[in-house]
């Protein structure tokens, strides 16, 4: 049974989507991961509520070739499937010789050394977050993340799980604005060239675009070290998001020193 820290922020009885994602991860890492073959690329499609039910996670092989594998979950509840995943495993090998003409470069954010921020509002988010930017601002938004809780009894998070639970606030970074979170992610799909190390996971919003409703935003993965990967989303307008969150920014802004909590999945 899900604990009470996987509610989600828009109801207190819906499992919140990012864990799925993580879920996922878990399930996929435990039946086909083998050293030296990487996870390059884990999709997640959200595309229904969930109760706060137990969640079954099922995996089948697609393809396993000898320099790539790829996997798929689907994840469900007695209610029927809620989401579904794919991942890409490829096969560790001598790197180029040479520079590429384009490279992702590290931050100048150092990692965070003081206290996360704390909760504000009815939802406390189940992760620790450092908020590097102001909310919505203008500009990409920057923040890191540490999940405070395991995902399963007391298993420690691998790091391709802790990229996956940390990949789904792609949405909010990429999408947010001054009054809000307008826009409720229907998937997100992370790539990875290394896994992170540690427990932190930085974030930073590299781009956003959508028009009559629909959106696509996307995010450079970093750990302490440096950039590791980006997530790219893909999003919709959410009516019931825009009041609610509108409504929340404005009550507490000023107070408020975490980021807007993520809506349930459409």
């Amino acid at each position: 049974m899900p604990a009470p820290h996987a509610r989600g922020p828009w109801s207190p009885d819906m499992l919140h989507g990012r864990l799925l994602g993580g879920l996922a991860a878990r399930a996929l890492e435990q039946h086909h991961a083998q050293p030296g073959l990487r996870f390059a690329r884990l999709t997640v499609d959200l595309f229904r509520n969930s109760p706060m039910l137990p969640v079954t996670v099922e995996t089948s092989l697609i393809r396993d070739g000898r320099r790539i594998r790829v996997a798929d979950a689907t994840i469900s509840t007695v209610q029927g499937v809620i989401a579904r995943a794919s991942a890409v495993l490829l096969r560790e090998g001598e790197q180029p010789d040479g520079e590429r003409s384009l490279v992702t470069p590290a931050w100048d954010e150092p990692p965070p050394s003081g206290p996360p921020a704390g909760a504000g509002g009815p939802w406390t988010p189940p992760f620790d977050l450092w908020r590097v930017t102001p909310w919505g601002a203008p500009g990409p938004g920057r923040v890191w993340l540490r999940e405070k809780f395991p995902l399963v009894d007391d298993e420690p998070l691998t790091p391709i799980v802790r990229a996956a639970l940390a990949a789904d606030f792609a949405s909010p970074i990429s999408n947010a604005q001054a009054d809000g979170l307008r826009f409720i992610n229907a998937d997100y799909t992370l790539t990875l060239a290394r896994q992170p190390e540690g427990e932190i996971v930085g974030m930073e919003g590299t781009g956003h675009l959508s028009a009559d409703g629909v959106a696509t935003g996307q995010v450079t993965v970093h750990d302490t070290a440096g950039p590791i990967g980006f997530c790219v989303v893909t999003a919709l307008a959410n009516g019931s998001a825009m009041a609610a969150q509108a409504a929340r920014t404005r009550g507490t802004e000023s107070t408020r020193p975490g980021a807007p909590p993520r809506p349930t999945q459409a």
